[in-house]
């Protein structure tokens, strides 16, 4: 499917719109007069046939040329899809025309078959207006549909349908004169009947172009799907890494533009800024089908069957918008004893935050039914942000943490060490080579190792922070 090419300027697509439906309408005009004329002179049924025709797609083209002269308008405060349908409304409009004229010409050709003949005098006027007709239909029929198909517009395309159409059925009209004067010629007399059976001719080709016109309009008014795009675009979503389901797939479309409103399922696990990710990835697997396409995507959060506790007691806690860490799960006897750590605002009061950690442990408890127990570490999460009083400069102090990590063999180096002064208080914050291939868990176990033994020999402390880093590294 194609959408609007980007490389089009509103402005630039509306005036070639405007240009090529504004012909259509002085050609029209034209070619009606010509048949009115001609038809009342020889008193063809075709051609009088092919006149009131001509005289709806003259209305036709005026709609459409209104149409597109409104459809491209920005979207605005009571048009928040902004005016695309007005040219799915403008095809409607000319479908029912249509059914019009060929209720009228049925009526007429069954008349003069079977109820009152008229003779019909062909002449090289008659001959003439509707071969300029043809020739006309077929240049007007072209250009129409070049804009159509460069700027995907519904109204022009259903009128280059309708006027290609009209090139065959005014060859009928043709061919209906020729057998009258031939049955003169020859005084055969089922042909002077030839007329009125092209009329019914033109009809059933009206018939067909209406029929077709008639189920895309309709389709596009009631915001059926095109053929094919659903699936499509659903196939495409789920070849995006990341995505679990695909929960739901509206399309619509309004004039030249598709709007695809989409709901796919996450791992409830993942973050906010993973899950923007997705939804931009999504957005763009559906503009390879739809290019131009307004998308609307709603991630929806999906438990998955690879999760292990862990990954469930931190989902809950995501749902509930707070932040654990350290869990720590022991598995007694079956029943699961987990420990974690919660941050909650350091301006928040004890019992609210105790209610808060309450209702965040139930929540737990009914997700993972094995879980026995929790017990939760209450952390303030800092609000403000704090002015240290000074860096402290303690040689003494930096031998004595040295010391005391030269005792980890895993540990290569230390470094950076930085002692500040915060509310009284003395904080320390350093860098620690390790090994590249030491497990996380052990570098974990090792930091907290270093951290006790820091406050052990320096009981001043009161925040200790160690940066592990690759020995790699630090041989750049």
């Amino acid at each position: 499917m194609a959408g609007t090419p980007a490389l089009y300027s509103t402005e630039s697509m509306r005036a070639e719109k405007r240009a090529v439906a504004g012909n259509s309408v002085f050609a029209a005009l034209a070619i009606t007069a010509g048949k009115i004329i001609v038809g009342f002179t020889t008193g063809s049924l075709g051609i009088l046939s092919e006149a009131a025709h001509s005289g709806l797609d003259l209305i036709a083209a005026a709609i459409t040329y209104f149409s597109v002269s409104v459809s491209d308008k920005p979207a605005d405060a009571d048009h928040q899809y902004g005016h695309g349908k007005i040219e799915n409304f403008s095809a409607f409009v000319e479908t029912g025309l249509l059914l019009l004229t060929c209720a009228w010409i049925i009526y007429q050709a069954i008349e003069r078959m079977f109820f009152h003949k008229v003779d019909v005098e062909p002449s090289v006027a008659a001959f003439a207006v509707m071969l300029i007709s043809m020739g006309v239909d077929w240049w007007r029929s072209r250009a129409l549909g070049r804009i159509a198909q460069k700027f995907d517009s519904q109204a022009l395309e259903a009128d280059a349908l309708h006027f290609s159409t009209d090139i065959w059925s005014a060859g009928v009209v043709v061919l209906g004169l020729v057998l009258v004067v031939l049955g003169r010629n020859l005084h055969v007399d089922w042909l002077q009947d030839a007329d009125p059976i092209a009329a019914l001719f033109v009809a059933g080709v009206v018939v067909s172009v209406s029929w077709r016109l008639a189920r895309r309009t309709i389709d596009a008014l009631l915001d059926a799907a095109p053929a094919g795009v659903r699936s499509q675009i659903t196939d495409a979503i789920l070849h995006v890494d990341g995505v679990l389901e695909v929960d739901r797939v509206r399309i619509r479309r309004a004039g030249n533009r598709y709007f695809a409103d989409l709901a796919v399922g996450l791992a409830r696990t993942v973050t906010f800024q993973r899950s923007e990710q997705l939804v931009s990835a999504v957005t763009a697997a559906v503009h390879r089908i739809l290019p131009d396409a307004d998308v609307t995507v709603q991630p929806l959060p999906r438990a998955q069957h690879s999760e292990n506790v862990f990954d469930r007691i931190r989902a809950v806690a995501a749902h509930h918008n707070l932040n654990v860490h350290d869990i720590s799960v022991q598995d007694l006897a079956g029943r699961l004893h987990v420990e974690q750590h919660v941050e909650l605002d350091e301006r928040m009061t004890l019992k609210n935050a105790h209610d808060k950690v309450t209702e965040l442990e139930a929540d737990m408890r009914r997700d993972v039914p094995d879980i026995a127990e929790i017990l939760t570490h209450i952390e303030s999460e800092p609000a403000t942000i704090e002015t240290p009083e000074e860096l402290v400069s303690d040689t003494e102090l930096e031998h004595r943490l040295k010391a005391v990590a030269a005792q980890f063999p895993e540990i290569l180096d230390m470094h950076d060490i930085v002692i500040k002064r915060v509310r009284g208080r003395l904080y320390v914050s350093c860098h620690c080579t390790l090994s590249d291939n030491l497990p996380l868990s052990r570098v974990h176990d090792i930091q907290t190792d270093l951290e006790i033994r820091f406050k052990q020999d320096a009981p001043e402390l009161f925040r200790v922070l160690i940066h592990p880093e690759p020995d790699t590294d630090n041989r750049r």
